[in-house]
C-alpha cells in the first residue's frame, strides 16, 4: 500500500538496520558524515550513530571502491557510496578488475560483501554529467550482480538479500524515486494492486482487475511512477489494460518469472532509461524471445532513451529520457500492430 514514507526514508532505515545487525557493516564516500548525510541524505544519522564505521572520503571514486572492496576482501560488509552514478566511470576498473575477479580468482570462493551505491537518472535538470543511466556498462560481468531500487520493493530486504550474496554487488537508485511514497504490497489505489513473487527480493506485478493484459510492461525500479502514469492513461483513455512487471535484481535475471508474466499478453514492453545498445533491456528481449517465442504474438519491443547526452534544460531533458507519454505510444503502436 502505498504510506507516506518516501523510498529515500525506507532507504536510510534500511541502512540503520543494515549496521545494526552486522558489526562488521562500514560505509564510505563524500561527504557521507551528519549533519550532510550525503548528497541526497541518504546516510543521514549513521555517522552520529556509527562513528568509527562511516567513513568521509575524499573525493576519488576510485580509492572510495577500490578501499571498499579491500575492507570486504578482508572479510567486513562494505557499502561505497558514489555521489552520483555518472562518477561510477572512475571506479570500474576497481569494480571490475579487482572486487568481481576477487571473488573466484584466488583458487577459491572468497566472500566479498560490497554494495556500490549509484544514484542515478535525470528528470532533475543537473545536465549530461549528473543525469545518466549506466547500468548497461556493467552488465555480463561475471560475479557481479545488479540491482536498483523500486518503491515497490523494502529497500531492507534488498539490502539483505545483496549482503546474504557474498559478492560485488550495485545498486541503482534513480533520484527522482528518493521523494516518492514507497507501495509495499496490496492496493496501490482504487485501480493497481501490486503483489511480490519468486524469492527475496522478489519480483513486484502491478496491475488492474481487469483480467489478462493487453501489453505486459517490463521496466527497473526508476520507471515505475512514469509506468503507472502510462497505465492509467492506457486503461481509462485507450481502454487497454497493462500489467508491469518489476524485478529488483537486474543481472543476473530471473527470466523464468519475466517469461510467465510476458506470455500472458499478446505485447511485451520493456523499458529502461539507458541508451540503446548492449542494454539491460536487449539482454531481457533475447531471454524472452529464446524462452517464450512460440507463446508471444509479437516480438518484444524496447523502449529508451534517445541517443544523446541528456540536456539540462527540462523540456529538452524530457525530449531525451523516456516518459510516460513515450511508453503509451509505444504500446499503442504495439498493439495495433
Amino acid at each position: 500500500m502505498t504510506t507516506d514514507m518516501r523510498v529515500a526514508d525506507d532507504l536510510n532505515r534500511a541502512l540503520h538496520g543494515l549496521f545494526a545487525a552486522d558489526e562488521r557493516a562500514y560505509l564510505l564516500g563524500e561527504d557521507v558524515l551528519d549533519p550532510y548525510g550525503g548528497a541526497f541524505t541518504i546516510t543521514r544519522g549513521l555517522s552520529t550513530a556509527y562513528p568509527e564505521r562511516v567513513l568521509t572520503t575524499p573525493i576519488s571514486e576510485g580509492a572510495i571502491a577500490g578501499a571498499a572492496a579491500g575492507l570486504a576482501l578482508a572479510g567486513n560488509t562494505a557499502v561505497a557510496e558514489m555521489m552520483f552514478g555518472d562518477f561510477v566511470t572512475l571506479a570500474f576498473d576497481q569494480i571490475v578488475n579487482f572486487a568481481a575477479k576477487s571473488v573466484s580468482m584466488y583458487g577459491e570462493r572468497l566472500p566479498l560483501r560490497l554494495i556500490v551505491r549509484c544514484p542515478t537518472g535525470g528528470n532533475r535538470g543537473y545536465g549530461p554529467t549528473h543525469s545518466q543511466s549506466l547500468q548497461k556498462h556493467f552488465i555480463g560481468v561475471p560475479d557481479l550482480a545488479l540491482f536498483e531500487i523500486s518503491p515497490l520493493h523494502p529497500s531492507a530486504t534488498v539490502l539483505r538479500v545483496m549482503r546474504d550474496l557474498a559478492q560485488p554487488c550495485m545498486l541503482f537508485e534513480d533520484k527522482v524515486l528518493y521523494t516518492r511514497p514507497v507501495r509495499h504490497g496490496g492496493r496501490i489505489d482504487d485501480v493497481f494492486r501490486v503483489e511480490t513473487t519468486g524469492p527475496a527480493p522478489g519480483t513486484a506485478v502491478v496491475s488492474a482487475d481487469t483480467g489478462p493484459p493487453d501489453c505486459v510492461l517490463i521496466a527497473p525500479g526508476g520507471l515505475v511512477e512514469r509506468a503507472l502514469e502510462a497505465m492509467r492513461t492506457l486503461l481509462f483513455t485507450d481502454d487497454v489494460a497493462c500489467r508491469l512487471v518489476v524485478p529488483a535484481q537486474l543481472y543476473p535475471p530471473a527470466i523464468e518469472p519475466l517469461v510467465e508474466q510476458a506470455a500472458a499478453a499478446r505485447s511485451v514492453c520493456v523499458l529502461e532509461d539507458s541508451t540503446a545498445g548492449g542494454t539491460w533491456g536487449a539482454h531481457l528481449a533475447h531471454e524472452i524471445h529464446r524462452a517464450a517465442w512460440g507463446r508471444l504474438r509479437r516480438p518484444v519491443r524496447l523502449v529508451h532513451a534517445a541517443d544523446r547526452v541528456v540536456p539540462a534544460a527540462p523540456h529538452l531533458e524530457r525530449a531525451v529520457l523516456v516518459q510516460a507519454a513515450d511508453i503509451r505510444r509505444a504500446v499503442l503502436e504495439e498493439i495495433n500492430a
